[in-house]
């Protein structure tokens, strides 16, 4: 599971443009999003730089979890 903090998501909109934005990269991935907590899972592809350079391009700031 590749887990990332996104503080500059805030909204549902923002939500659903990150799940699109994965799920258009690496479709065989499952995306589960946790607005309250501003964090974003993905289970199903070790690609942490294809996830990450997804979630940059549509204008968000993700920040690997540790």
């Amino acid at each position: 599971m590749i887990e990332f903090e996104v503080k500059d998501m805030t909204c549902g909109h923002c939500v659903d443009t990150i799940a699109r934005a994965v799920k258009e990269t690496v479709p065989t991935a499952s995306v589960h999003i946790d607005l309250s907590q501003h964090l974003v899972r993905v289970e199903g592809s070790s690609n942490l730089d294809v996830i990450e350079r997804a979630i940059r391009e549509v204008g968000y700031t993700p920040v690997l979890k540790a």
